[in-house]
């Protein structure tokens, strides 16, 4: 799994406060991310100078970093954008060759360097997404295609750079690739069942944990 590139930025604002089209309008958002070119420092709460706008929905250390698979970019050029799209255009950190969400499960540990990660939770598309690229279904199009992408924690902090690679360290929750868990909370939402099989994932972040609860029913 190579890091093909790696992105991060402030918080900025866009748009015009009594602009006519409300898409035009003032909004703030930190989705729209500047490549890293060299060394930056990744602790517990992500990459050094990294922000967002929103800290009720994003952010945390169950949220340091966001991960999107440089596989989905021809994908969406063909069936969206029709023209290419700049390094971290969904709003990730890490664009990374070799994977996608197949292949990644929840509590999945690797090594980058001397940083130690782990997958805590697939993403849940925003709508600054498609505020940002003026596709106003973006989210709901990211959800059903399955391509959301995934978030990591952070269990030892360290420099990282674009063009490393993640070594792989451990499994432990081999049943619960990322795409299993997204298809879970958002297409088997009367399935108590399986709320429940996911919920009990000890290394999913505690925030889909308390979701996927309320579904199941109290005894």
């Amino acid at each position: 799994m190579l890091v093909a590139s790696i992105q991060a930025g402030p918080v900025r604002s866009y748009g015009e406060a009594e602009a006519p089209d409300p898409q035009d309008r003032l909004w703030s958002t930190a989705a729209v991310k500047e490549p890293v070119p060299g060394p930056i420092w990744l602790g517990r709460e992500g990459l050094a100078g990294d922000e967002h706008a929103d800290l009720q929905h994003h952010g945390g250390p169950d949220k340091a970093i966001l991960v999107y698979s440089a596989g989905h970019y021809p994908l969406w050029r063909e069936e969206i954008f029709h023209h290419a799209l700049p390094p971290g255009a969904f709003g990730e950190n890490f664009t990374v060759d070799g994977v996608d969400e197949s292949d990644i499960c929840i509590g999945d540990i690797y090594s980058l360097g001397a940083v130690v990660v782990q997958v805590s939770q697939p993403r849940r598309p925003c709508w600054k997404l498609a505020r940002r690229w003026r596709v106003p279904d973006l989210a709901v199009r990211m959800i059903h295609a399955g391509r959301p992408g995934w978030y990591l924690r952070v269990l030892e902090e360290g420099d990282v750079r674009p063009g490393g690679r993640f070594e792989f360290r451990e499994r432990p929750h081999p049943d619960w690739p990322v795409a299993r868990a997204h298809h879970v909370m958002h297409f088997e939402k009367t399935d108590p069942e399986a709320a429940a099989a996911l919920a009990s994932c000890a290394a999913l972040a505690q925030n889909w944990k308390s979701e996927l609860r309320k579904r199941v029913p109290q005894t």
